[in-house]
């Protein structure tokens, strides 16, 4: 996080700092083509600045650097005063004043995707911005070339033109709205969806809709996903054939949430999740993104569901024994649907030689109490493990690169693998190879064992029946099993690394707690045959869809009327 702080300072002082270097360098001194040059590699840093921070404000600069590039052009031509380059200027100005403004209210329309229609209007407003730092590119290479002034002018009334159709069309939007809702929600009451995955969380976190999306897919009844953030929509879209909404607003929220519509599903508790909850005619389910003993996983904003999707009794413990109080009634064991195509090895790991060893650090977290992550004390492990032969499968959390110092960790690691692959030929796999190209059910698959921090990885390669180790990065020594339970069936790796030797010898060559993995497997993950461990979530799912299961909650009466909200 402190990384992306960085690099937003940097892009700020470079566009600021270049935009007013380059109308200093062409006002106050000769230097026309030194100006120029500067005044274009600040329309590069402005554009670097608007995609890490899409929100960014740039009028004064662009302000700054249209001027430079004007006077500059002017000393070009040195023709005394030109009509075609006076209108330049007024048509950039208003371009630099409505370009703002433009994206902002093209920002707050319904986008869609895998739906029979084409709104094109928000796409080009979040791209007016683009187009007005290419248009500056292009008059700055014009007044550098000496081209005469119409060319300049003709290239700012084409982009004025297209600002001035989409503002026009965003007017006719917000002021003379379709009777019926817009294209969007039509063409959703025509797909008829009978439930809705609702998601918001910051950038990356599109995981945690992909994971349950094939599941939702084998319900066998048509749905939608409706995403809160824009960066969502293209990933999302291309994961799944469901119509896929990204609502900006809580009145594009009305729109697209229309009256088919009996159940919502959560794979978070993000706090943009209250503004479905307000929808009481739907039933709402939270699913989770991951089972596992961290706090996260016990938060008492699960109470606000109307069901709660839990892998197995030992998620129910975890709420009592955090002290969230939740009715049993609310609680729904379905299994974790995702571990179903994980390979089953119910003997012991005793005495392997050359293994492969899955390692799974988790990251920082947003708390210092939910802190779990390994990478500052990875090495020594990552070097035990070499030592004896093993094979690496480096996997790091999606989020491990928003801390720079878990970063440089986690590149430690790489380059250590690295020397190891160059030396011995050992097939170590790490970054995209381990984390894209496979899945996490193929790198469990590839494992013998397993090394993690406490996260929902454990969880889910229990199904295995295979060994693992857990890692203690707090000061709960004895109390460590108590508060983070699956720990008892795997082998606890102490911060110092004290234990290093003695956890992997148990993890890779005696396997002591081999039997005791079977009783825990069944208390996290149900108790669900492994042909058929799907439809457990399966059938619960298709349950909540009848009607009769749906909260108290008067439906709309009428045939195509928005459902109403809670006020």
């Amino acid at each position: 996080m402190r990384g992306d702080l960085v690099r937003k300072l940097l892009a700020r002082v470079l566009t600021t700092g270049l935009a007013v270097l380059a109308f200093l360098v062409v006002a106050l001194t000769g230097a026309t083509g030194w100006g120029l040059a500067i005044a274009v590699a600040a329309l590069a840093a402005a554009a670097w600045e608007r995609r890490i921070r899409p929100s960014a404000d740039g009028v004064a600069e662009s302000v700054l650097v249209a001027a430079g590039i004007l006077v500059g052009y002017a000393r070009r031509l040195d023709a005394g005063f030109d009509p075609a380059l006076a209108a330049t200027a007024l048509v950039l100005l208003g371009l630099v004043l409505l370009v703002g403004p433009l994206r902002d209210a093209g920002a707050l329309e319904i986008r869609a995707a895998n739906l029979p229609v084409r709104s094109w209007t928000p796409l080009v407003a979040a791209r007016l911005g683009d187009a007005l730092l290419v248009l500056l590119a292009v008059v700055a290479l014009a007044a550098g070339l000496a081209l005469p002034a119409w060319v300049a002018l003709v290239a700012a009334l084409l982009v004025g033109a297209g600002c001035g159709v989409v503002g026009l069309d965003l007017a006719r939007r917000r002021f003379r709205p379709t009777a019926g809702g817009g294209p969007v929600g039509r063409a959703l009451r025509r797909h008829q969806p009978e439930f809705v995955l609702y998601f918001s969380a910051p950038p990356g976190s599109e995981y945690q809709v992909t994971m349950w999306l094939p599941y939702l897919e084998r319900i066998g009844r048509p749905f939608m996903v409706l995403l809160r953030e824009p960066e969502f929509l293209p990933a999302v879209a291309a994961a799944t054939r469901a119509p896929v909404v990204f609502c900006p607003t809580l009145k594009t929220m009305d729109e697209a949430l229309v009256p088919s519509l009996r159940v919502a599903f959560y794979v978070n508790h993000g706090a943009k999740n209250s503004h479905c909850i307000r929808f009481s005619q739907l039933t709402h389910v939270q699913l989770h993104h991951g089972d596992s003993d961290k706090a996260p996983s016990a938060n008492p904003v699960s109470a606000i569901f109307d069901r709660i999707f839990v892998a197995g009794q030992a998620a129910i413990e975890r709420y009592a024994r955090a002290g969230v109080e939740i009715p049993a009634e609310k609680f729904v064991v379905v299994g974790r649907p995702q571990v179903e195509a994980i390979e089953v090895r119910r003997e012991p790991a005793r005495g392997l030689t050359n293994p492969t060893v899955l390692y799974t650090p988790t990251w920082t977290g947003h708390h210092a109490d939910a802190n779990y992550c390994s990478l500052p004390v990875a090495e020594t492990v990552i070097r035990r493990l070499l030592d004896r032969g093993a094979t690496v499968i480096l996997r790091a959390h999606p989020y491990t690169a928003q801390n720079p110092a878990s970063a440089r960790q986690l590149a430690r690691l790489t380059e250590l693998l690295a020397a190891d692959r160059a030396k011995t030929g050992r097939g170590h796999l790490w970054g995209a190879a381990a984390s894209r190209e496979l899945s996490l059910t193929e790198c469990v698959n590839r494992s013998d064992a397993l090394v993690s921090d406490v996260s929902g990885v454990i969880s889910d390669y229990l199904y295995s029946g295979k060994p693992y180790a857990v890692t203690d990065m707090g000061a709960d020594g004895a109390q460590f099993v108590e508060r983070f339970p699956l720990a008892g069936s795997g082998y606890v790796l102490r911060r110092d690394m004290s234990n290093v030797d003695e956890v992997l010898t148990e993890l890779l060559d005696t396997d002591p707690k081999g039997a005791d993995r079977w009783a825990t497997r069944t208390r996290y993950l149900g108790d669900f045959p492994a042909e058929s461990y799907a439809e457990a979530f399966l059938g619960a799912a298709r349950r909540q869809l009848e009607a009769d299961w749906n909260p108290p909650g008067a439906r709309a009466a009428q045939d195509g009327s928005p459902l109403a909200p809670v006020t």
